[in-house]
Order: C-alpha cells, then sequence, then structure tokens
C-alpha cells in the first residue's frame, strides 16, 4: 500500500502564508486525482481542493478560492497547496489524499471516493 506524506504545515500570522507538500511513499503512475482536506478542532472533516493527474483540473472549496492554489508534479507525484492570505478559520489539520479513479465531478468534493490518506499536517493561524 501506498502512503502519503505531508509536510510543511506550521504556525502562521495572519495574512501569511505557508505551503504544504504531499509525496507519495513510492511514484506511482495513472489517472485519478490528489485532494486535500482539512478537519478543526470539534469539526467535521471538510474539502479544500483536488486535482487531476490528468489534464490537471482543479476543484475548489468557495472558502479558500482566489487564496490557495494547489499544483502538481507529475514527476514526482508530488502535489503542492500553497495558502495565502490565510485567516484564523483556516486552523486544521490538513489532510491530503488520492483517489486512483477518474471520479464525477462531483465526487471530487467527498473524501469517501478517496482511498488513501495522509497522517496529517498541523495549519495554525494565530490572530
Amino acid at each position: 500500500q501506498v502512503q502519503l506524506e505531508e509536510s510543511g504545515g506550521g504556525l502562521v500570522q495572519a495574512g501569511g502564508s505557508l505551503r504544504l507538500s504531499c509525496a507519495p511513499s513510492r511514484r506511482t503512475f495513472g489517472g485519478g486525482a490528489m485532494g486535500w482536506f482539512r478537519q478543526a478542532p470539534g469539526k467535521e472533516r471538510e474539502f479544500v481542493v483536488a486535482i487531476r493527474w490528468s489534464g490537471g483540473t482543479t476543484y475548489y472549496a468557495d472558502s479558500v478560492k482566489g487564496r490557495f492554489t494547489i499544483s502538481r508534479d507529475n514527476a514526482k507525484s508530488t502535489v503542492y497547496l500553497q495558502m495565502n492570505s490565510l485567516k484564523p478559520e483556516d486552523t486544521a489539520v490538513y489532510y491530503c489524499a488520492r483517489t486512483l479513479r477518474d471520479l464525477e465531478d462531483y465526487q471530487y468534493y467527498s473524501g469517501g471516493y478517496y482511498s488513501d490518506w495522509g497522517q496529517g499536517t498541523q495549519v495554525t493561524v494565530s490572530s
């Protein structure tokens, strides 16, 4: 089983930036997509953003549009999440997830369609 490894979390002041990375334990090929989800204390996990390996189509939660950008490096099977203009409400544990399937557009927003998950990285935004 391929493991996903996140990095790049930390503590930042409101208005600041962070970049998260997610890489598999071994390079993988094929279709599907990578996504980021987050879970704040006392709240349910929520979708943040996803990107399809083939074609690079992206999907964003409304709450992060214009502030977060997802990108991919196909050669490394790695995805990056650039987070700008961070707000205290962005504070959460961020999880990387992967699906090897090509889904319907609406399915990319649901964690239930992703088969592999990372351990999570903490992002804390202070006011």
